[in-house]
C-alpha cells in the first residue's frame, strides 16, 4: 500500500446483523433455508463496491478486507470472565447463514479476516493503522461508537444505511468529547449489552461533562474525592478498580498478529462467472442479473455453485451481536430497552409502521409505457404489493376490473417516499350510475395488453409479490393463464405469528399496526340497495380505494415479516402456510360434480318427512303452531305443556335452543325429541339440498367451495360458499347427500380419511404407554379403553360398551365434561364423573399432559403443536372462572387438534409434487379437503397406483421434521360417489 492509496475496511460482523435486523427476513425458495442476511449482506457489499464515490465517502477503494468475529472467546474474557456474558445465542434462522456470508465474500473477491482470540474491532484497529503508517488513508465501513475511538485526520467512518461519514467533528457531536477521549468515556458509562461494568449512574452526557472537567479518565479518578455532588462522587471512587477494568476492555488491540499483509488487500476486479455462480445458489435473480449485466457475464450459461448450509450447522459465531448503535440502542430505545431479538424485530417494526400514509400521492396507471415503467422498477427492487379488484367475492366468477400495486424503496425509507403505490383501471364502465348501459371509461389500458406484462411481472420469480389475502387473487389470476410465482401473504404471516390474538383481515391489521383505518368499501361502491360492482365506481375512487390496499399490504409486510425469524415461527408459515395457497387455489378452480336430481330427489323426500314430523308434532302439542317459531314454541314447551328446565332470555322469552331441545329429549320428552328431529330435517334441506344447485357453476358445471387458511385458531381449514365440511355423516339422511357428489364418467372419486388421528396425536403427545401400544398392535383403541376401564374383554365386548369408551375418549381431548358426557350418553351426571375419574386413573398420562398444557399455556400465553405452530390464549388468566375455563379446554385440545391440522396441510403440500413425480399430475386430482380426509377424482385406471402414492404420502407426512410415537393409518376407498368412497 503506498500513499494516497485508500482502504475499506468493513465490518463483516456488524453488516451481518445490520442486514438480519434492518430488511425483511427471505428463504431460499428450493429448500426453505433462510438466506435473509445473505442477501442483504451481498446487496450492501455490491452498492458499496459500485457506488462508493458516489456516496458520501466520495472515492473509490483501492484496497479492501471484509472482518469478521471468530467468536466470544477473546483474551477479554481473561480479563474479565463477565465480558458479554448477557449476550443471547444468535437466532436459529442466523446460525447457517454464518457460513455462507464467508463463501459469499470470497465469491465477490474480497479478502475474508478473523482472527481467534481478537474481535474484529482489533483486526479492524490494527490495519487502519497499517494503512496509515504506510501513507494511506482509510474507511471504517461501521457506525459502531466501539470503533470511534480510531477516528483522526486519515481514519474514517461510513454508515452506509445513512449514507454519512463519521469524522472527528460528527463524533464530537455525538459524544461530546473527540476520539481520543472515546476509551475514557466508554469505561466511566461502561455498556450494559457487552457487560462492560463501568460506573453505576454516569451516562455519556456526565461523562463527557466530568472528561472536559478533569482532562482525562486518569486524572479523573486521582482526584474523584473533589466531585461535589455526593452520589457521583461516591459511585466513581467505589467502582474506582472496575472503571480501569473497563478501559482494558473497550480499548482496541492495534498490534493483532495479522497474518495477511497490507498489500494483500488489494482491491481487484470482480469475478463476474464465479459471483453469478454463488448468486444463483442463493436463488438471488434480482442481484444476479446485475451483476451479470455489470460484469458481462452470461448467467444463462452458468451452473449455480455447489454452495450449502443445514439448519443448524454452527460454524464459529459471535454471540448474538447488535449490529451497532442503529439497530440495537436505537431499537432499545424504541422498545423500552429491550434487546432480544423480538424486541428489536418490533422497534423495525414501529418506524415502518410510522411511514406517512399519503392517499393524494397514489398515482393513476392510464398507459402500458407507465405500466412497464412501474413493472420495470418492481423488478429492479426485488419486491412489489399487488392486489386485485374485481366484481365478485367469488373468485371463480368475478371479472376482472383493475389492479394495484405499491414499491417499497429502503433507501428512501426515512421521508414520505419509500412506498409509492398505484392503480391500474382495465374495465370501469364510462358511467357509474349507468348500470345497463355505457361502454369503458377513457383513460384505460387494453386488458389483454396490460395482463400480458402483468403476466411478466407475476410469473418472474425473481420478484416478491405481496398480497393480502393471496388465494383470493393467486385464483384471478390463474382463471387468465396467469401464475403467481415467488409471493408472500400478509393474512397468513398475521397467522402464523398471532394467532387466537385477533382477526388477520387487512383493515383489523391495518388499525393494528399501522393505527390507520382504510377506505371502507362502502363509501366506495355503496351498500345495501344502492351498492354497485367496482366496475362502475368512479376510477379517482377507486384508485384511492386500491391503491391504498396494495400500500398498506406493503407496509404490513415491512411489518410483520421481521417477526418471523425473531419469534421463530419461520418453518410453521414457510412449511404450513404459504405453499398451501397454490394447492388450495387449484382445488378450487377444481371443483366437483355435482348431481343435481339427485339432489331434487333427496330434497322431495326431507321435505315429506318434515311434513310427517309436523303432523307428529301438532298432535303431541295439540294445536297448530309456528314450529320456526322460538317464542311459539317456547310457550308450547314450558308455558302450556309445563316442561322442566325451562329459561328465559333476556328478551322475555322462552330458550328453544340446541342444548335446551337435546336436553328434554335426553330426558324422555317426545315432543322435544320430535323438534329436534324436524329441525336436522330442514336444515338439511334449506343449506344442502335446495341450496347447493345454486352453487354450480354456469361454466364448469361444478361446484367450487373457497377454503380458508387463517378462520381458526388451530390451522384448521374452514369450507364457505358452499360449507362442505358440515354435511353430517352419523345420519342416514346426511350420507345420502353425500350420493350427490359424483365422479365424471371414467372417473372414481377417491377418498384417503386419516384414522382417529386426534387420538393418535394425543398418544404421541401426552406420551400414554397403553394408547401407543395398542395403536403399534393395530388394536381396536375404543374397545382397547373400555377393557381397560371396566375391566371387559374385548373379545365379544357389547357394542353400548365400546360406545361409551369412544365417547370418553374423544370427550377427554375436547375437555368434556361430567355434564356433557352425560348429555350425550344419557346417563346420570355422577356416573359420567365417575367415567371420567377412573379413565384418568388409568391413564395418568394424560392428566399430567392436561395440567402440564395449562401451566404452560399460563406462563407463555399459547401452546404449541408438534410443528411449533403456536395458538394464542390472551384470556386464560381471566379473572372470569368461565373465560378462564373455556380458554383451559381449548389450550389443551389445541395442541392436539392443531397437530393433526399441521399432518394433513403437510400432507396436501407434498401430494401434488409426488404425483406429478409418478406421471399421475393428470388423471389424479386432489378436489376437496373435509377435516381429516381428501378427496381426489382419479382416472379409472390409475386408481390403485394413485390411492397407494396418496396413502404412504399421508401416512408419512409428519415426517422427517417429526417421527410420530404411534402409526398413521390412512383408510382410502375410490367408488362412483363420495358417500360410498367414504
Amino acid at each position: 500500500m503506498k500513499k494516497d492509496d485508500h482502504l475499506f475496511l468493513i465490518d463483516g460482523s456488524g453488516f451481518i446483523f445490520r442486514a438480519f435486523h434492518a430488511l425483511p427476513p427471505l428463504t431460499r425458495k428450493s429448500d426453505g433455508l433462510p438466506v435473509g442476511a445473505v442477501s442483504g449482506f451481498c446487496n450492501m457489499l455490491w452498492k458499496l463496491l459500485t457506488q462508493a464515490r458516489d456516496t458520501s465517502v466520495g472515492v473509490t477503494p483501492t484496497h479492501l478486507a471484509v472482518i469478521f468475529d471468530y467468536s466470544s472467546k477473546t483474551f477479554r474474557k481473561e480479563i474479565y470472565p463477565e465480558y458479554k456474558a448477557q449476550r443471547p445465542p444468535p437466532p436459529e434462522e442466523l446460525v447457517p447463514q454464518f457460513a455462507l456470508i464467508r463463501e459469499a465474500t470470497r465469491a465477490f473477491n474480497l479478502p475474508c479476516i478473523e482472527m481467534e482470540g481478537f474481535e474484529a474491532d482489533d483486526i479492524i484497529a490494527t490495519y487502519a493503522k497499517m494503512a496509515v503508517a504506510a501513507g494511506g488513508d482509510a474507511t471504517i465501513i461501521s457506525s459502531d461508537k466501539d470503533l470511534m475511538q480510531l477516528v483522526g485526520p486519515n481514519v474514517h467512518m461510513y454508515d452506509g444505511m445513512k449514507d454519512r461519514q463519521i469524522g472527528v467533528d460528527e463524533v464530537v457531536a455525538k459524544w461530546g468529547v473527540p476520539p481520543e477521549k472515546m476509551i475514557d468515556l466508554q469505561a466511566l458509562t461502561g455498556d450494559s449489552i457487552d457487560n462492560v461494568p463501568g460506573v453505576p449512574g454516569i451516562g455519556p452526557k456526565t461523562a463527557a461533562t466530568l472528561l472536559e472537567q478533569f482532562g482525562d479518565l486518569d486524572t479523573l479518578l486521582e482526584q474523584a474525592e473533589t466531585i461535589k455532588q455526593n452520589k457521583r462522587r461516591e459511585n466513581i471512587i467505589a467502582n474506582r478498580d472496575l472503571v480501569k477494568i473497563s478501559r482494558q476492555l473497550v480499548t482496541l488491540k492495534q498490534d493483532c498478529p495479522v497474518e495477511t499483509p497490507l498489500d494483500a488487500l488489494k482491491l481487484e476486479d470482480q469475478d463476474g462467472p464465479k459471483l453469478v455462480a454463488f448468486l444463483k445458489a442463493m436463488e438471488f435473480n434480482s442481484l444476479t442479473r446485475r451483476v451479470a449485466e455489470a460484469t458481462g457475464a452470461e448467467a444463462a450459461e452458468i451452473e449455480p455453485a455447489k454452495v450449502d448450509a443445514e439448519w443448524g450447522s454452527d460454524t464459529h459465531g459471535p454471540d448474538m451481536e447488535t449490529g451497532g448503535e442503529d439497530t440495537a440502542k436505537e431499537a432499545s430505545a424504541d422498545t423500552g430497552g429491550g434487546n432480544t431479538p423480538a424486541d428489536l424485530a418490533k422497534a423495525r417494526a414501529a418506524r415502518f409502521a410510522a411511514l406517512p400514509i399519503n392517499r393524494e400521492a397514489y398515482e393513476t396507471i392510464r398507459d402500458i409505457d407507465a405500466l412497464n415503467a412501474w413493472i420495470a422498477e418492481a423488478r429492479d427492487r426485488g419486491l412489489c404489493a399487488f392486489d386485485t379488484e374485481t366484481t365478485s367475492l367469488d373468485a371463480m366468477q368475478a371479472e376482472l376490473v383493475g389492479f394495484s400495486l405499491a414499491l417499497y424503496d429502503e433507501d428512501e425509507k426515512d421521508d414520505g417516499q419509500a412506498i409509492r403505490a398505484a392503480y391500474i383501471p382495465l374495465t370501469h364502465k364510462a358511467g357509474q350510475d349507468d348500470l345497463l348501459g355505457g361502454g369503458l371509461a377513457e383513460g384505460q389500458i387494453d386488458f389483454d395488453t396490460a395482463l400480458a406484462a402483468l403476466k411478466g411481472l407475476l410469473e418472474d420469480e425473481s420478484v416478491l409479490k405481496i398480497a393480502q389475502n393471496l388465494k383470493y387473487d393467486y385464483l384471478v389470476m390463474l382463471r387468465h393463464g396467469i401464475t403467481v410465482k415467488n409471493f408472500d401473504d400478509t393474512m397468513l404471516l398475521s397467522y402464523a405469528l398471532d394467532s387466537g390474538m385477533g382477526g388477520h383481515g387487512m383493515d383489523a391489521l391495518s388499525e393494528k399496526w399501522l393505527g390507520h383505518q382504510p377506505i371502507p368499501f362502502k363509501e366506495v361502491a355503496g351498500s345495501g340497495r344502492n351498492m354497485v360492482t367496482f366496475d362502475h365506481v368512479d376510477i379517482t375512487k377507486a384508485t384511492a380505494y386500491a391503491a391504498e390496499d396494495a400500500d398498506v399490504t406493503m407496509r404490513l409486510w415491512l411489518v410483520l415479516k421481521p417477526r418471523l425469524p425473531a419469534e421463530h415461527v419461520t418453518t410453521v408459515y414457510e412449511r404450513l402456510e404459504r405453499p398451501l395457497v397454490p394447492v388450495l387455489s387449484r382445488m378450487e378452480e377444481r371443483g366437483i360434480s355435482v348431481d343435481r336430481q339427485i339432489l331434487s330427489r333427496l330434497s322431495g323426500e326431507l321435505a315429506q318427512k318434515a311434513a310427517g314430523l309436523e303432523e307428529e308434532i301438532y298432535q303431541l302439542a295439540d294445536e297448530k303452531f309456528n314450529i320456526g317459531s322460538p317464542k311459539q314454541l317456547g310457550e308450547i314447551l314450558f308455558g302450556k305443556m309445563g316442561l322442566p328446565g325451562g329459561k328465559k332470555t333476556k328478551s322475555g322469552q322462552w330458550s328453544t335452543s340446541v342444548q335446551v331441545l337435546d336436553d328434554l329429549a335426553a330426558e324422555g320428552h317426545p315432543l322435544p325429541s320430535k323438534i329436534v328431529e324436524w329441525r336436522q330435517m330442514t336444515k338439511l334441506k334449506s343449506t344442502y339440498t335446495d341450496a347447493l344447485p345454486g352453487y354450480i357453476h354456469p361454466d364448469t358445471k361444478r361446484v367450487h367451495t373457497s377454503y380458508s387458511l387463517a378462520a381458526t385458531s388451530t390451522g384448521r381449514l374452514a369450507s364457505s360458499e358452499p360449507n362442505l365440511q358440515n354435511i353430517p355423516v352419523r345420519t342416514a339422511e346426511g350420507r345420502k347427500i353425500r350420493t350427490a357428489f359424483i365422479a365424471n364418467p371414467g372417473h372414481k372419486l377417491l377418498s384417503a380419511d386419516y384414522s382417529q388421528i386426534e387420538l393418535r396425536v394425543l398418544a404421541h403427545v401426552a406420551d400414554i404407554a397403553q394408547l401407543k401400544q395398542a395403536f403399534a398392535d393395530g388394536i381396536d383403541i375404543h374397545a382397547m379403553t373400555a377393557s381397560e376401564m371396566f375391566g371387559v374383554p374385548v373379545e365379544g365386548m357389547p357394542g353400548e360398551v365400546r360406545r361409551r369408551a369412544k365417547a370418553i375418549n374423544f370427550g377427554i381431548i375436547y375437555g368434556i365434561s361430567a355434564f356433557g358426557l352425560a348429555n350425550q350418553l344419557g346417563i346420570e351426571r355422577s356416573e359420567a364423573g365417575d367415567y371420567i375419574k377412573r379413565y384418568f386413573e388409568r391413564f395418568p398420562g394424560i392428566r399430567d399432559y392436561m395440567e402440564a398444557t395449562k401451566a404452560a399455556a399460563r406462563d407463555n400465553g399459547y401452546v404449541e403443536t408438534i410443528f411449533g405452530r403456536r395458538i394464542h390464549y390472551p384470556e386464560i388468566k381471566s379473572s372470569n372462572h368461565q373465560v378462564r375455563s373455556f380458554n383451559e379446554r381449548a389450550a389443551i385440545n389445541a395442541p392436539i387438534q392443531g397437530s393433526a391440522a399441521d399432518i394433513i396441510r403437510r400432507a396436501m403440500v407434498r401430494i401434488e409434487p409426488e404425483l406429478q413425480a409418478a406421471g399421475l399430475a393428470e388423471t389424479t386430482k386432489m378436489l376437496l379437503q373435509v377435516h381429516d380426509e381428501l378427496i381426489f377424482e382419479v382416472e379409472d385406471g390409475d386408481v390403485d397406483k394413485a390411492q397407494t402414492l396418496i396413502v404412504d404420502v399421508m401416512e408419512n407426512a409428519s415426517m422427517p421434521a417429526v417421527s410420530m410415537a404411534v402409526p398413521l393409518k390412512v383408510d382410502a376407498r375410490a367408488a362412483h360417489n363420495w358417500d360410498e368412497a367414504h
